[in-house]
């Protein structure tokens, strides 16, 4: 899969330590969830670790509870909530680390699940995951790549291996499952953003998955869709 970079503001990570809309790391919540997890790490890349493994875990994914209300997707409202899909436990993550001084971004890419659950499948009506998030951290003057989306719990129910960081390497899906089977399997990169690209996502989604913004569907027009 090739790699770009959809935002302008690429190659300044300073420019990723800012608080936006969505990655509200200026929230007292956010901001005291970061400082308290991080500590008593050391280096960045150990509090980064720190910050991983709490929103990995400490966040259940859920991907059929889904509020597409805008605030909803904003950092405070994930870590209030305690739950959430791989776009805001990205989020989560993105900006408990600008919270600490270190910069971090959102990235998107499209992703086949060959083991999704066929309830799942039922209610998106596909496989592929469109803009699937997960975060970016700049680490030892580089871009490190960490996916906080699937908690440990869910993994070990899905016989899948839990995705492991250690502030160095990349933490992206594994291509296969414990026995061997197709995983995950990155399908479009769809570039970096210094913030939640709410509208661009929202119009994608309605495109692609139409049932979650059908009545009675739990991402209903009247209840969760904005």
């Amino acid at each position: 899969m090739m790699e770009k970079e959809a935002d302008p503001a690429a190659g300044e990570p300073r420019l990723y330590l800012d608080p936006t809309f969505y990655l509200d790391s200026d929230s007292p919540d956010v901001a005291d969830f970061a400082r308290t997890t991080a500590s008593p790490g050391n280096t960045a890349p150990e509090r980064a670790v720190r910050l991983y493994y709490a929103v990995r875990d400490g966040i259940r994914y859920d991907p059929f509870q889904i509020a597409f209300r805008p605030e909803e997707f904003r950092a405070s409202a994930v870590l209030k909530r305690g739950w959430g899909f791989c776009v805001p436990k990205a989020v989560l993550l993105a900006a408990a680390a600008r919270a600490i001084g270190i910069p971090g971004r959102l990235r998107f890419a499209d992703v086949k699940n060959h083991l999704t659950t066929e309830k799942l499948r039922e209610k998106m009506g596909s496989d592929l995951f469109i803009f699937h998030g997960y975060t970016e951290l700049f680490l030892d003057g580089r871009w490190v790549k960490a996916t906080p989306t699937f908690n440990i719990g869910l993994c070990r129910k899905a016989g899948v291996p839990p995705l492991d960081f250690d502030g160095r390497n990349d933490a992206v899906f594994h291509a296969f499952d414990g026995e061997g089977k197709k995983y995950m399997e990155y399908v479009k990169d769809r570039g970096t953003y210094s913030d939640l690209p709410y509208d661009v996502i929202m119009e994608t989604y309605r495109k692609h998955y139409p049932l979650f913004f059908g009545k009675g569907t739990g991402g209903n027009e009247g209840e969760n869709a904005p």
